[in-house]
Formats: structure tokens, sequence, C-alpha cells
């Protein structure tokens, strides 16, 4: 079983029944101080290796890859921007982080903001938070009813059909940590002043919405769960693990490429610089 298998949406998914703390891969000594440190150099290996898959990537201008982060506030969005492709040459990577839509956004459908920031050719697009937000905060409020949702649905199916078909791989991650470890996270972004800036009072506010949060997810992740853009349920309570799994999925998709440089000219050999 690859490590992509492990952590894989199960068939018959129920959000409550995943354990946010569940180490599945790295280090298992039983001191946690240990585990931290081998998960963070084994996590520190894996993306300088997925930094050198990105040339010949990027030299082969034709595959793209677009790896979707969602997860609930605190999850470890930006941590695992930072810590897992850090090290992308910025060239040929982006990240791409959602917010509110603009009022000339609103006036197209959902997903015309979203398909202009799909990648290029050799290109890595991450998305910090993504076109699911109109599945997840739009259902929990009631800004869409039922049958839109469904209709979401199909349309972000389609469209990531459309994204694959078309030579975009897919990587879905759902960062999964658990009531009490976000708000102990929120707690030290309070108690920490150089944290302050991380802090969003409508953190609070969409707390008390936990529960209908969670129920949107767990919906939203079966019913878009596809074998061609599949979701990873990824533990995210530990941050060193959450990194280290996601790390090792991506570098196993981009290795199974088998991507090689293209064929050198051989009448540059004859060209002389002076």
């Amino acid at each position: 079983m690859t490590i992509a298998e492990q952590f894989h949406l199960p068939t018959h998914f129920q959000l409550q029944e995943a354990d946010a703390g569940r180490r599945l891969i790295g280090a298992n000594s039983g001191n946690r101080a240990d585990d931290k440190l081998a998960d963070k150099a084994k996590t520190a290996e894996l993306a300088e290796k997925i930094s050198a898959l990105q040339d010949v990537f990027a030299a082969n201008h034709d595959p793209k890859l677009l790896v979707i982060l969602q997860g609930m506030d605190t999850a470890g969005k930006d941590g695992t921007v930072k810590s897992v492709f850090g090290q992308l040459h910025p060239l040929a990577a982006r990240t791409v982080a959602f917010k509110s839509p603009s009022q000339a956004e609103k006036d197209h459908d959902f997903l015309w903001r979203v398909h202009q920031q799909v990648p290029a050719k050799g290109e890595i697009v991450i998305f910090n938070r993504s076109h699911y937000e109109d599945v997840l905060i739009s259902k929990v409020h009631g800004w869409i009813d039922d049958a839109e949702c469904e209709r979401r649905y199909a349309h972000i199916r389609d469209f990531e059909r459309m994204l694959v078909e078309t030579g975009t791989i897919v990587l879905k991650f759902f960062l999964h940590i658990s009531k009490d470890e976000q708000k102990e996270r929120l707690e030290e972004r309070l108690a920490d002043p150089d944290k302050h800036w991380k802090f969003d009072m409508q953190d609070i506010a969409e707390r008390e919405h936990w529960d209908a949060y969670q129920r949107a997810y767990e919906k939203a992740l079966s019913a878009t769960d596809t074998p061609n853009a599949p979701w990873y349920v990824i533990p995210a309570n530990s941050k060193t693990h959450r990194n280290l799994a996601i790390a090792n999925i991506v570098y196993e998709r981009l290795a199974s490429l088998d991507l090689k440089f293209p064929p050198g000219n051989l009448d540059y050999a004859k060209l002389v610089v002076k």
C-alpha cells in the first residue's frame, strides 16, 4: 500500500470517526519531542526532493500540478505551504490564497475566479483554501440551499475532471484537526503578541458553527472524491506529522511520473561562446 492509499478518503467516510491525532507514518517512539524532530528532518529531505523534481517537471512544459489545501481555521494550511513547498522555485510555482469574493467575482459563476488561477504547463500551484469554500461556508451560513449545493458538487466534479483530462494533476488535502486542538492554537495566538497578526475575530465566530462545518466537510469530501481527483484526509493535530504526510504524497506522485529532461540539442555542441 502506498502512503497516498493510507490517507485516501474511506469509502464510507464519517468525519467524527476520523482520529485527528492518529500517526500513520514517520517516527512513533512514544517520545513526542524525538518524533517531532524526526518528522521535521524527513519532511525537509522530501521538500528538497520535491524541489529537485520541480526542475524536470517544469522542463517538460507539459504536466501541471494543482495542490488544494482545505481545513478548519488553524488547521495549518500556511504551515504546510512553508514546510512542504517552501523550497520551490517561484518562477514555476505559486500559492493562491482565496479570500471573500469581490463584487466582480460575485457577478460571475463561483468557479470563474478559480479557473483563472489553475496552473499552466510546467507549473505547480497551491490553493490555500479554494472553490470548496463555496460548498462549505456558503452552506453552513445558509447562503445556498441543498439543491444549489448539490449542483455545485456536480460543477466541481466536472471542473476537476476537465482539469485532469487536459493534463493537470489534482491533489486534494483535508487537514483534519480536533475542536480541542483548534482551541489550543487559538489560545496560543492570543497569548503571544507576535502571533496576533494571525488572529482574526472571525475565527471565534466561525468556531461557533463547528458541528455544521464538520457535516459540511463530510458531505463535500464524499461528494467530490473521484478517481482522478481524490481527497486525502490528513490527521493534523500534529503539525510535523501533517507536513510529513503531505510531503510524502506529493513526492510519490511526482516521482511516479518518471519524467526526464528533454533530449539535448546536438547542434549546441558546435557553438562557441566568445
